[in-house]
């Protein structure tokens, strides 16, 4: 057996899973075969392959099995609903509540629980949607947007949404360290500093202790903040004593209660935004449960559930202690007992404390009240029953919050490092121990938070935070929302609950409120979020989570297929639509960089790879490589692979198959056979019927001829020009892999493919051109594609400061006329050329030494009949049409004149261009292929630079009229 066969039965053993009725190692569906394992973290169990159904041996045998450590996992109580009360019960319930209820008053502190709640109640809505819609792995709010939205908006926000949670840790520790004690070590401040600094390094301690400790340390917390609440309210409910009325605490009073109804905004933080931006820190801890997704038994039942009954609780709570607290205690109160009134006093007394017994009256115009609701933040310390149960309370829900975000932030954060998408924090994603701790992100967020708590300012951290969460509420709701909206068969969250409107108003709200409660804030976070956008766009890691935005790159992409289906073809819309057999892209690195030149950001490419092998050995290339090794050179082509016997099937195939709609290939580009000359009849027959075929379709064509070394050493030498500057010149690119020869290869190594595909081969068209010549030899009127190309060329980068010089046929008479003729063309079609040449000598006979090269090299596929009896002849002209016979080299004689005397031409006039483009000849029907091969042969021959031979399908592609 081999070792997958025994693994299935073991696996099958250890978990009691039934075998299927077909045999013992069939298995019936299960939830783990398709668990991601490493979204789990534990071994993926697999259903056995076709290959291990088909053996023929069916094992019964067991296997040994071990048990290993299994990780601290929690229910949805305590995971989620208590660890986001304790969250939310931070410091601002009982340092800011009562001061914010002085200044806004009840009703407007109620507005803003309430909007705080609608905000927050979205959201959770959102994550309930998507914590539903497949397992949740570790890193929270992070690994929801990612695996939403992509990688593009989720880096950003792990970074952000990290650095949040450390600055709220931040916060509850200097709420904890602010509370008033009854001696000071240095001064307030420095107070603060030193025991927030012990503070933070013990909650470290326990977080470093294991999960299992910190979660026993927060059912403690809560246990304390219940007894605490039980406190309070039983001291609003107990007659207030002289001491307490004389610090503004009388018990249920309903003029209080209406005095404290309504606003009295004092101070420079006095109006309503200001204290919606204290308050809202307090809502931001719905995403505790989340963030530990990873630590959670079930998290998709877990996190809607505890986090929806924890928002429900706390804010009854919020409104409960802001209203009884606004019922029970003034504004302003001295606190000293001589301002109590005597039963008949004459004494001027303003206010309401005058009806309740008490003066208050000079210290509110004089503004030296130190107690009531405006002026001192223990006030719930004052009113409840017992006052150190309260200093536990606050105990209890500042070390919580600060423990629990202290816990969050490395997680996110260690999940963030795990995905690799910024460089230079892979050192923060290792764990340790069997829940996988991120004992060095720990660290990381123990500093950055240390750094904040020397601020030792509670109303200036809680501001900066507020802006960061908003910001990680936004995405998380667009997340939902844009899930929602491509209808992707994936998106199947099982939490019903939700709109996806609601979540798009949950995006909006929250943007607006971060602009509206600190815009230079929101500006910042904005822009480091920009920032870390564009970094992830420009990198483009290499990763695939099936984000919602590549189903509505897909919507949008079918859309725009469908309906441009339906559109007529119009010349100012023409584009050059490539099919280019590369074969294997990364054999043919020039070819595939010279069409891109021009087609990318403007048309479409495919790179078409016909497999001519009939070994079974050598089966389809995987297109997934050759995709990433074109990416990674930032061509933006589509690369397709076809089986066919030989060259001309496949090509033809992928002519009429390749593209969707009006997104379909219109020229073919080729490489030119370089190696024609010892090729098989059959291998020169297929590729010059390549061509044919093309046209035959209404394709253009264009074939690259690249640098012939001996050949341009040859010409270099007979024409004393061999300088070292040019030569390496033509040798920019090693000659064996850029010619580009034999695209109908059939022995191509397939392994040398897979070797080569991450090697990037810098190619002469990915060099700067500098102010070199691209010279066209616009021979033959094809529509104006000879022209669109070098136009095309020209818009980018490395070509921009090219100059684009026309050679026309012209005769000696007409040389002018022809020359304003063709200035006058081109002005028309708004092409910026350097100069138009006419070419006056064309009808002199070639150089005898050219045309006896041409000669030698089509003599092998002469038929020679002059040395055969007329049978023999006759016989092997039947046979061999492939060749050239005497008739037919004499009736075409003239034409190969003039190809060889083109090419002097080109070579004289062209010496220093950086591109060659040559209208192709069309040949007549019964041309032999191995003279028209000679043809293309000769006319690209002994030229430095690359040559294009191009040729349009004779229909208009440019025009110069509007309409």
């Amino acid at each position: 057996l081999n070792l997958f066969t025994y693994q299935q039965v073991v696996n099958s053993r250890q978990d009691n899973r039934r075998p299927s009725i077909y045999s013992t190692m069939d298995a019936m569906p299960h939830l783990e075969f398709y668990a991601n394992a490493t979204a789990t973290g534990r071994i993926r169990r697999c259903r056995p392959s076709l290959e291990t159904l088909r053996k023929t041996v069916d094992s019964e045998e067991n296997g040994p099995g071990g048990k290993t450590a299994q990780p601290v996992r929690f229910g949805w109580i305590t995971g989620v609903m208590i660890r986001c009360m304790l969250n939310i019960w931070g410091v601002i319930l009982f340092l800011r509540l009562s001061w914010i209820t002085s200044q806004a008053g009840i009703l407007l502190t109620w507005l803003i629980i309430l909007m705080s709640v609608l905000v927050t109640s979205i959201t959770a809505l959102s994550v309930s949607a998507i914590s539903t819609n497949g397992r949740v792995s570790s890193g929270g709010a992070y690994f929801m947007i990612s695996r939403t939205l992509g990688p593009e908006l989720g880096g950003p926000i792990g970074v952000v949404f990290s650095f949040a949670n450390a600055l709220a840790c931040a916060l509850n520790t200097v709420g904890f360290a602010e509370t008033e004690y009854d001696s000071q070590i240095v001064d307030s401040v420095n107070d603060v500093r030193i025991i927030g600094s012990i503070t933070v390094t013990v909650l470290l301690l326990i977080s470093l202790a294991g999960m299992e400790w910190e979660s026993k340390t927060q059912i403690l917390f809560f246990l304390v903040l219940m007894v605490s609440f039980v406190n309070y309210f039983v001291g609003t409910l107990i007659p207030a004593t002289p001491q307490k009325q004389s610090i503004g605490v009388f018990g249920y009073r309903s003029e209080i209660f209406l005095e404290n109804l309504f606003p009295d905004w004092r101070g420079a933080d006095g109006d309503f935004f200001r204290m919606f931006a204290i308050f809202f820190p307090s809502a931001i801890g719905i995403l505790a449960g989340a963030n530990i997704s990873g630590d959670l038994k079930e998290p998709e039942i877990a996190i809607p559930r505890g986090t929806l009954m924890a928002i429900f609780w706390t804010t009854v709570s919020y409104l409960a202690i802001s209203s009884t607290v606004g019922a029970c205690v003034l504004r302003d109160a001295s606190g000293s007992m001589n301002d109590s009134l005597p039963l008949n006093f004459s004494e001027p007394c303003e206010g309401l404390s005058c009806g309740l017994g008490w003066n208050f009256t000079e210290c509110q115009q004089s503004g030296t009240c130190t107690f009531g609701l405006a002026n001192n933040f223990q006030v719930l310390i004052q009113v409840s029953g017992f006052g150190p149960l309260i200093y536990a309370g606050i105990f209890a829900a500042t070390l919580s919050s600060a423990l629990a975000f202290l816990v969050s932030a490395p997680k996110v954060f260690q999940c963030l490092c795990k995905d690799n998408i910024y460089p230079f924090i892979g050192f923060f994603a290792k764990g340790y121990g069997k829940n996988n701790e991120p004992l060095r992100a720990y660290l990381l967020c123990y500093i950055i938070a240390m750094c904040f708590i020397l601020i030792a300012e509670l109303n200036v951290i809680a501001p900066l935070i507020s802006n960061f969460f908003l910001c990680s509420y936004a995405l998380i709701n667009f997340s939902c929302f844009h899930a929602s909206i491509t209808n992707s068969p994936g998106w199947r969250p099982s939490f019903r609950y939700f709109s996806p409107w609601t979540g798009l108003f949950g995006a909006v709200i929250s943007v607006v409120l971060m602009f509206l409660l600190t815009w230079w804030a929101a500006l910042i976070a904005f822009g480091l979020i920009i920032f870390l956008f564009g970094y992830v766009v420009y990198k483009k890691p290499g990763v695939n989570w099936g984000s919602s935005v590549q189903a509505s790159t897909y919507n949008m992409a079918l859309s725009y297929s469908v309906s441009l289906a339906g559109v007529e073809d119009h010349v100012k819309n023409y584009r050059p639509q490539c099919l280019v057999l590369t074969g294997p892209p990364t054999l043919r690195p020039a070819l595939v960089d010279f069409v891109g030149s021009f087609t990318k950001n403007v048309s479409l490419m495919i790179c078409g790879d016909i497999l001519m092998d009939d070994e079974k050995s050598v089966s389809q290339r995987n297109s997934n490589d050759m995709i990433k090794w074109l990416n990674q050179r930032k061509v933006r082509s589509f690369y397709t692979s076809f089986k066919a016997s030989d060259l001309r099937e496949g090509a033809r195939h992928l002519l009429q198959a390749s593209g969707l709609g009006k997104l379909k290939p219109n020229i073919l580009v080729m490489g030119f056979k370089m190696n024609w000359h010892e090729s098989s009849s059959k291998g020169i027959e297929d590729y010059i019927n390549t061509i044919y075929d093309a046209f035959d379709s209404n394709h253009g064509v264009c074939v690259l001829r690249m640098m012939d070394g001996l050949d341009i050493r040859d010409e270099l030498e007979t024409e004393g020009m061999l300088c070292s500057s040019v030569f390496n010149q033509a040798f920019e690119v090693d000659e064996a892999i850029e010619s580009d020869d034999q695209i109908s290869d059939a022995d191509s190594d397939v392994d040398n493919t897979k070797n080569t595909a991450n090697d990037q081969i810098k190619t002469v068209f990915q060099s700067n051109q500098g102010k070199k010549t691209i010279d066209v030899y616009w021979i033959s009127d094809d529509g104006g594609l000879t022209l669109l190309v070098p136009y095309l060329l020209t818009r980018r980068k490395c070509w921009r400061r090219s100059k684009v010089r026309v050679f026309i046929i012209g005769e000696q008479q007409t040389m002018e006329n022809d020359r304003k003729e063709m200035m006058t063309l081109l002005q028309r079609f708004r092409l910026d050329v350097h100069d138009v040449i006419v070419v006056t000598d064309s009808e002199r006979p070639p150089l005898a030494k050219n045309m006896r090269r041409f000669e030698e090299t089509l003599a092998p596929f002469r038929l020679n009949e002059g040395q055969l009896d007329e049978r023999t002849a006759q016989q092997q002209r039947t046979e061999f049409t492939w060749k050239v016979t005497d008739k037919e080299m004499d009736a075409l004689r003239p034409k190969s004149e003039k190809k060889v005397r083109l090419n002097e031409l080109i070579r004289r006039n062209s010496k220093y261009a950086a591109l060659v483009l040559v209208s192709l000849p069309v040949a007549q029907a019964d041309c032999p292929s191995s003279l028209y091969m000679s043809w293309l042969d000769t006319l690209s021959y002994g030229i430095h630079c690359p040559v294009l031979l191009i040729r349009g399908n004779q229909q208009n592609v440019m025009t110069f009229y509007c309409q």
